[in-house]
């Protein structure tokens, strides 16, 4: 396979060189390679401005992050041989983390395989494309998937944003088999269906797993609050671990549906109660009506989804954690997480502070969270690492 050159300004190569797999456009020589000489979705080898090969590299032309690293040795383009050996790869960790087939296979750069993300429910297997060149190679990834799972069903789920900025389609479709609606899972124990096809990203978020095991002596004889409680990843659990009650806010109707769901395939449906409508309204009722609980989970979307969003996110997580703490009984634990990439962890943790101090109490940090293993962190990429989860117990002011 013959592949077209793509040729870096001077320097631009020690990024690349001391790990890092993204190559933006400002770094590309334009005068010798051209980036509109490229389709989106190309290969090409990439070089340094002496023309020494540095790997192959999947190619954007129209984005600010023009190419990404795909392979470092030029024998091994991305094609169905190379997506076989990145999911063996990716499969030998998983089996040796987890103990059921339900986990994140693959997430993105981190395991080499930029613009492909593919979660497995035991039998069945979504996948999501968000790059041109793995739109390109979706016959390959099929193939690959299938030799090496096995799998009963294959979904595509290329309904993100993401594909936009790439002018791809958005599209959610059978690749192969029947794929329910509803799929099984189990994690940390507990029995989940997730909805794959209706429901957020793929239908499940493996990320916080280990944060939700943490959960266990939190929770157990306590009344706890899950707040943008999606289908019950959090709430659920709690209930399964021990907890005497269970309130599960969240603006979709849809999502409570879940909870009532998962709530009932493990027998626990008389603890939970749900909450529809938007959570801050939520908060308000809930404490003119002097309810009060013993731990509160406050896992919201993405407040940050842009630098520039970074002011009002800011105010909205101080809002957020503020308003749950209000909520807390003396003694009481905060469970709050942040996948907002944008937001730094310690920043998290100053609005932790600043919630309490403002309502005259005192916290100590009991644990940090981060997502979970088959969510690795590339660690030239900090992208990579989103997750962010904090226990806190707060505390009088005395």
């Amino acid at each position: 396979m013959s592949l077209p050159a793509l040729r870096l300004k001077a320097n631009a190569d020690r990024r690349l060189r001391a790990g890092h797999l993204w190559v933006y456009s400002n770094e590309i020589d334009v005068a010798a390679t051209p980036l509109n000489a490229f389709q989106p979705g190309d290969q090409a080898v990439l070089e340094t401005t002496s023309g020494k090969p540095l790997g192959i590299v999947a190619v954007s032309p129209n984005n600010l992050i023009c190419a990404r690293l795909l392979s470092r040795d030029l024998k091994h383009p991305l094609d169905k041989s190379l997506l076989v050996h990145r999911l063996k790869v990716a499969l030998s960790l998983r089996d040796r983390l987890f103990d059921t087939p339900h986990y994140r296979l693959v997430y993105g750069d981190s395991d080499l395989l930029p613009g492909l993300v593919v979660d497995r429910f035991g039998d069945y297997v979504v996948a999501q494309i968000a790059s041109p060149t793995m739109e390109r190679h979706r016959d390959d990834i099929l193939a690959a998937l299938l030799q090496v799972l096995k799998p009963a069903g294959v979904l595509w789920k290329n309904d993100s944003s993401a594909r936009d900025a790439e002018g791809l389609e958005r599209y959610v479709d059978n690749a192969y088999g029947e794929v329910p609606d509803w799929v099984p899972l189990i994690e940390n124990g507990v029995q989940f269906e997730a909805p794959v096809r209706e429901g957020q990203k793929t239908g499940w978020f493996y990320d916080h797993r280990m944060n939700r095991a943490r959960l266990a002596p939190y929770v157990a004889g306590k009344r706890v609050l899950d707040l943008f409680s999606y289908i019950g990843g959090w709430g659920v659990q709690a209930a399964a671990f021990g907890a005497s009650e269970v309130f599960c806010v969240d603006a979709s109707a849809f999502a409570l549906d879940g909870v009532e769901r998962n709530a009932a395939l493990n027998g626990l449906a008389e603890k939970m109660t749900c909450v529809e409508g938007d959570v801050f309204e939520a908060l308000k009722e809930l404490k003119n009506a002097e309810e009060r609980f013993d731990v509160v989970i406050a896992d919201p979307p993405a407040f940050i989804k842009r630098k520039k969003d970074l002011k009002n996110g800011e105010a909205a997580y101080r809002r957020l954690n503020e308003q749950a703490m209000r909520l807390l009984n003396k003694d009481g634990i905060l469970v709050s997480a942040s996948c907002s990439m944008h937001l730094p962890e310690d920043d998290l943790q100053n609005i932790l502070l600043g919630s309490a101090r403002h309502l005259d109490r005192n916290i100590q940090l009991l644990e940090r969270g981060s997502q979970g293993p088959d969510h690795p962190v590339h660690p030239a990429i900090a992208e990579t690492r989103y997750i962010k989860s904090m226990t806190v117990r707060l505390l009088p002011n005395a």
